[in-house]
Formats: C-alpha cells, structure tokens, sequence
C-alpha cells in the first residue's frame, strides 16, 4: 500500500475518532501529495522520493513554526503544531541516528578521498542522496563540516 493509501486510511481513522488534530494534519498531507501530483503532471503518481520529501516538508514547517511560537511565549499555538508534526512523522521511514550518519559520512570522506572543505559540497551530495528521507540535511551538514574541518 503506498503513501496516499495509508494517509486516506489514517485521515478515515481520525474523523472516526473525531481526532481534530489528526485530522487538520492529514488533510495537509493529502492537500500536499495532490498539489504536487497536478504540478508534475496529472497521470503521474509521486514516487517514494518525493512523498517521504513532502512529508519532511510538512513535519519541518511545524516544527518551525513551533519554535517561533515557543520564542514569542505563545505555547497555545506551539502545542498543537508538534501535536500536527507527530502525527505527519509516524509515515516518514526511521531516521538515522547521529552515530549511524557520522559512520555513512566517514565512509564516504574515505570513498571520494576529500580532504578539507572544499571537498564538501561532493561529501554533502553523495551522502544527502543517500540518506535521503532518513536524515536531517542540517545534521548531515554540521557532521560534515566537524569531519572535514
């Protein structure tokens, strides 16, 4: 079952469970998945790739808006934001831990042989490839800059 399946599946859950939260959450999910589905072509379905990217768009938008939220001392409107990032986060694979992403960058220092930051931009592409959906692009960035520095 892909994507839109399971996000209809889990959006028919909520309004069961009249979960409002969850509810406002999904539909942006499924707001998102169609507007990119009519952006690239209306007979074309989104691959993997781009669902899980759309799905980290979601979750990263929240999270932002929580933090400023936090920084302005409005909680009330942080509250639900991570609530609504949670819920969209469940369909994201498994993110890698940073011990796991410093061993992968490791790996590919050694494979491309770079040797300082101008180097870093390689690092940075063939490692965000690679990682894709399952690690955060800040985290891999700081990695690599502490490896390569």
């Amino acid at each position: 079952m892909g994507l839109q399946q399971d996000v209809m599946s889990a959006l028919k859950e909520a309004m069961k469970a009249k979960d409002q939260t969850a509810l406002t959450a999904l539909r942006a999910v499924k707001s998102a998945i169609l507007l990119a589905q009519t952006e690239t072509g209306a007979k074309e379905n989104l691959n993997e790739d781009q669902e899980i990217k759309i799905l980290q768009k979601q979750v990263k938008q929240r999270r932002d808006s929580a933090a400023i939220y936090i920084e302005q001392g409005r909680e009330d409107l942080a509250t639900p934001e991570l609530a609504e990032a949670d819920v969209i986060a469940q369909f994201l694979p498994e993110a890698l831990t940073e011990e796991e992403i410093e061993k992968f960058v490791v790996i590919t220092i050694e494979k491309v042989g770079a040797e300082g930051m101008k180097d870093m931009g390689k690092v940075m592409g063939l490692v965000s490839q690679e990682l894709a959906g399952r690690a955060d692009g800040k985290t891999i960035s700081n990695i690599v800059k502490a490896k390569l520095s």
